[in-house]
């Protein structure tokens, strides 16, 4: 593609379906879907990975733009609250703590929660976890969700990936966006510019396009396969490389928040719908054969099993560049963690909300390129830095895989912030970093990383002043839970239909 061909960005072609292609989709559909053609290519023959099935409050965000009624998005979907994630067995066996979406009690100017919660550990005054202060991480201990914007809660959902995509397909198509479906045969690219010029189609057809988006999955068909953008690989510090998925039938009610079960060579999720429940395991091919990690699974489901268990390869790490010359990758096509804290549908996401903050108005310029693929890869290897701490963070020396996990290096500047929490208390964290300081203090706490000392300011309060601020807030916490209903009671009564 020449400078000419390339002055008017009026054709964006979305290549792959799924949740990532139907995100992108419908978010260029709705906001700009005026001055473009948007066209998203799926074949219904390769089918889609719709593995992951939990996701993170921001979600609720782009839903918003893209003005979906959440009530009625979730009755389509059959979705269901989350208000976090309970690990078990990942800093010793035995061990159980909620990473959950709520904040940690009340800090101050000076210093976060966690202070005032350590001086009172250390001045006698309770003996209590700090997710005694977090509505949303005792309203999931105690099976108890709300919604709603009214309801003041910071929740994701767990969701059916394949009723998501399919609801996302209807609002994109409602919203002017062209659906084709077919294979994608082979990508053209002009030999002046290197640019994508058009998808040749397994039938013959021709789609062309002034900006393409690669979502097609791990191979990158786009990204990878016609442009050859590097890969930069994280296995070093993320030793999972497979999962087996499963489904089950549900057998009581849904929890509010997913489980993740560490074993001896990885982790197994479960997940509630209001139909049924998603597992699976994460697991590490070097550690254990994959007929082990399946037998693992299955010998743990809480139901029956209900569809064949698929069993899943991949690589972590992202691509060196998401933005190469007029193809954008989102989703599997640009990088892939693991599912451990429910990133992957985020990070679509958060592609799409950059890629229209820096849409091309006239013509790609260079300027947007650099900027989307610096915040890109600072996303992504901060969310990875999070994700490893789970890892790392752990006391368990039972098998090779966790003693690997205990001793393997890791990068530089989470080393710094585990040895700074571990001897301050502190928390110094980049601006828009996705993972806040609650989130960070839950994990830490939840695997053994207990601060030495705290901010002195904290002793500006009198031990009696500091023990009335506790109680009085998990005080606070315990009556806001007491009034919530049950997570299938609140489900039953949020998501019925309308009357006709």
């Amino acid at each position: 593609m020449d400078t000419k061909s390339n002055s008017n960005i009026k054709r964006v072609v979305v290549a792959g379906g799924g949740t990532s292609g139907w995100l992108v989709a419908a978010a260029l559909g709705k906001v700009l879907g005026k001055n473009l053609q948007v066209t998203i290519v799926e074949s219904e023959a390769i089918g889609r990975i719709g593995v992951g099935e939990a996701t993170i409050p921001p979600l609720r965000t782009f839903h918003r733009l893209l003005g979906i009624d959440e009530a009625a998005m979730m009755r389509e979907i059959q979705a269901t609250f989350k208000l976090g994630i309970e690990f078990n067995n990942w800093g010793k066996i035995g061990d159980s703590y909620i990473h959950s979406f709520g904040v940690n009690g009340k800090d101050c100017w000076a210093c976060d929660f966690q202070h005032f919660w350590l001086a009172g550990q250390k001045k006698g005054l309770h003996q209590k976890p700090i997710g005694v202060y977090c509505r949303e991480l005792i309203a999931a201990r105690e099976g108890r969700a709300m919604g709603g914007d009214k309801s003041g809660m910071n929740y994701a959902y767990h969701l059916d990936a394949g009723l998501y995509a399919e609801f996302l397909k209807r609002h994109s198509i409602k919203h002017g966006v062209k659906y084709i479906e077919g294979i994608i045969s082979n990508v053209n690219i002009c030999e002046d510019s290197g640019y994508i010029r058009s998808l040749g189609m397994q039938d013959g057809t021709v789609v062309e396009g002034d900006l393409f988006i690669d979502c097609t999955g791990f191979k990158g068909l786009l990204i990878h396969g016609a442009l050859k953008t590097g890969f930069e690989p994280c296995g070093q510090y993320l030793p999972c490389d497979a999962a087996v998925a499963v489904q089950s039938e549900a057998v009581g009610p849904p929890r509010p928040y997913t489980q993740a079960i560490a074993h001896d060579f990885g982790w197994q999720w479960r997940i509630s719908l209001q139909h049924r429940v998603g597992n699976g395991l994460v697991y590490g091919s070097k550690f254990v054969s994959d007929d082990e990690a399946l037998a693992t699974l299955m010998a743990n489901l809480e139901g029956e099993p209900i569809t064949e268990p698929r069993v899943f390869k991949y690589v972590t790490g992202r691509r060196t560049e998401a933005w190469s010359k007029n193809c954008i990758a989102v989703g599997l096509a640009a990088g892939f963690l693991e599912p451990v804290e429910s990133t992957s549908i985020h990070l679509a996401m958060s592609a799409v909300l950059r890629l229209l903050k820096l849409f091309p108005q006239d013509e790609i310029k260079q300027t947007h390129v650099d900027e989307f693929n610096k915040q890109t890869c600072e996303e992504f290897d901060r969310i990875r830095n999070f994700i490893i701490l789970h890892y790392h963070a752990t006391k368990r020396e039972d098998s090779e895989f966790w003693r690997y996990c205990k001793n393997m290096d890791i990068p530089s500047d989470l080393q710094h912030r585990v040895e700074l929490f571990r001897q301050t208390g502190l928390l110094p964290l980049h601006e828009k970093e996705l993972f806040q300081t609650d989130s960070w203090t839950q994990v830490m706490l939840g695997q053994h990383i207990v601060p030495e000392t705290y901010h002195p300011i904290v002793d500006a309060m009198e031990t009696a002043e500091l023990k009335h601020f506790l109680d009085g807030l998990e005080a606070k916490v315990r009556s806001e839970v007491v009034r919530m209903p049950s997570h299938q009671n609140f489900i039953n009564q949020y998501c019925k239909a309308e009357p006709m």
